[in-house]
């Protein structure tokens, strides 16, 4: 069955990114529709489990966009104006609706990091 999930972890604080606001995008060429919006919860999830399932997961081109800034300001980490890292835009493609894909991102103010997990 077909899904896909995002996992964040803050690597500064050696935690889940709890409370770190995330897009979920759908590209069409230069075109971004938001599909979804969601805040992370205590263990750097969705809530509500998949963000797509295998009823709404398509083949396709897509950009979860991570609220890096917003959530280490929240945290009491005093940033530069502009931040380093503000949001992280990642772009990425399900060649495969039955597949599924876990996008983990592993992030500081400074540096972050993804790959596609299981």
């Amino acid at each position: 069955m077909g899904h896909l999930s995002t996992h964040v972890l803050d690597t500064m604080n050696g935690c889940p990114a709890a409370g770190m606001a995330v897009k979920l995008q759908r590209l069409n060429g230069t075109q971004a529709e938001t599909i979804k919006a969601f805040t992370l919860n205590q263990d750097g999830r969705n809530d509500g489990g998949a963000l797509l399932d295998a009823q709404t997961l398509v083949a396709g081109r897509y950009r979860l966009v991570f609220s890096v800034a917003a959530y280490f300001r929240g945290q009491g980490v005093n940033l530069p104006e502009p931040a380093f890292l503000d949001e992280v835009p990642l772009d990425f493609g399900i060649a495969d609706a039955g597949g599924r894909y876990h996008v983990p991102l592993l992030v500081s103010p400074w540096a972050y990091s993804t790959y596609r997990g299981s």
